[in-house]
């Protein structure tokens, strides 16, 4: 699992890459924004005596970068919103088109699509993925084979290395993992005498490990 983990995370790190790139676009482009319309404002609230214990406050929308900063703070990690944004839009209340717009196209916006864009991509290596595709298909087929190996020793009463009928109508009505083989087979009691013609190829009466194998694994 956590080679397939890696593999998908490897796959989509071009994604990942462009998505960032275009996070920070939009961040940076609300960021001028705010530089022109908010960092005014917090001026005025800043000399009516508004945060007066915070010493980042007056310039948190005073440039770009800090705008920045300040946006992926209060939006994308969620933190310090009541602090810097609640005081702007309750003595300017136009300024929530600003601060929703902000959420909106980051949040709601861009993570959202970033997250299907990634799931979309994960998808997609895997279907292509045909190495990964068959290693799995050979790791199922001898984890399978050995359930059939286990299932055959049990059958095989007499220890003989082969399973005559009746050790194999036995186990029919007393194995339960055998039965629960039956089952995804499709193959209930009726049909039993006929599956054993099936894996009985060579008419010896009697059946192999490996015609046993062989037959309930395809």
């Amino acid at each position: 699992e956590l080679r397939k983990l890696l593999a998908m995370m490897g796959g989509c790190f071009r994604t990942l890459l462009w998505s960032f790139v275009l996070c920070f676009l939009l961040m940076t482009l609300w960021a001028c924004i705010a530089v022109e319309i908010i960092h005014p404002l917090v001026q005025i609230l800043v000399s009516q005596g508004e945060w007066p214990d915070c010493r980042h406050c007056p310039a948190a929308f005073s440039s770009v970068l800090r705008a920045d900063m300040t946006i992926f703070q209060t939006v994308v990690a969620g933190d310090s919103w009541g602090k810097m944004a609640t005081p702007i839009m309750e003595a300017y209340p136009w300024t929530a088109i600003i601060f929703v717009g902000v959420l909106l196209t980051l949040v709601f916006g861009v993570l959202n699509l970033v997250v299907a864009v990634v799931v979309d991509s994960s998808a997609e290596i895997r279907e292509t993925d045909m190495q990964n595709a068959a290693r799995e298909l050979d790791f199922e087929e001898v984890h399978e084979k050995a359930a059939l190996l286990r299932i055959f020793a049990r059958i095989d009463e007499d220890n003989s290395g082969s399973v005559s009928y009746p050790e194999l109508e036995r186990a029919a009505s007393s194995m339960q993992e055998f039965r629960h083989w039956l089952r995804v087979l499709d193959v209930d009691d009726c049909d039993l005498h006929q599956l054993f013609k099936i894996l009985d190829r060579d008419d010896s009466g009697e059946v192999d490990s490996h015609e046993f194998i062989e037959a309930l694994y395809r």
